[in-house]
């Protein structure tokens, strides 16, 4: 987990900001990026993919992370910006607000499989957050803090169950999407497909109830 911090600092760059983001496959709500520079030579044993850990275990390390950190950078990108740019673009943009957000300039990125639109030198890592401390820190970070997002939008949202599922689209989240409709936080590129299969289940067995009619 540490292998290309230790190039780095060896190369005498201090500040390395590990960069990743959460909430690209949801149905629902903002993409939320973090960027988490770590002190030099420091090793948080702990620290590891997000998806990897319990929720308390997220809720730990984000405590610890955010007091050893030397400076820590957050971007969201709403889902009316997500329907605007894609959803690709939107994760890159909230990574470049993250990285721009941070109170230390870096040095150099390391990133979870993406380039981030600033003029500092970074390397793209496929499944970063399980190869490199710092980007695994940064995927806590963001976790942690959508998390929160989707506890507060649950409140306001109650029947779609978005504290527990998080914006994913799981089984119950669908059901609900069905049952009660999009709200205006939905990404409603993301449904209609889901959207479209409901309309034409409920056109067929329309279409059913007039044929039995007939028949009768």
């Amino acid at each position: 987990m540490l292998d290309e911090e230790k190039q780095l600092w060896e190369r005498g760059l201090t500040h390395i900001a590990g960069i990743d983001e959460v909430g690209r496959g949801c149905l629902f709500g903002d993409v939320v990026a973090a960027a988490v520079v770590l002190p030099a030579g420091l090793v948080l044993p702990d620290v590891n993919d997000s998806k990897k850990l319990s929720e308390k275990k997220r809720e730990q390390l984000y405590e610890q992370i955010m007091e050893e950190a030397v400076a820590v950078g957050l971007g969201i990108v709403s889902v009316a910006e997500i329907e605007r740019l894609n959803i690709k673009q939107a994760a890159r943009l909230a990574m470049k607000q993250a990285v721009e957000a941070l109170e230390v300039p870096p040095d150099f990125l390391l990133v979870d499989a993406e380039k981030v639109d600033v003029n500092v030198p970074q390397l793209a890592l496929v499944h970063g957050d399980a190869r490199s401390q710092s980007i695994a820190a940064a995927s806590i970070i963001a976790k942690v803090t959508r998390d929160r997002m989707c506890e507060t939008w649950d409140r306001e949202y109650p029947v779609y169950g978005l504290a527990v599922h998080k914006g994913y689209g799981t089984k119950r989240h669908r059901e609900m999407l069905l049952r009660h409709g999009p709200t205006p936080l939905h990404r409603k590129l993301f449904i209609r497909n889901i959207m479209a299969e409901a309309e034409q289940q409920e056109q067929q067995e329309q279409q059913l109830q007039l044929d039995w009619g007939d028949t009768v």
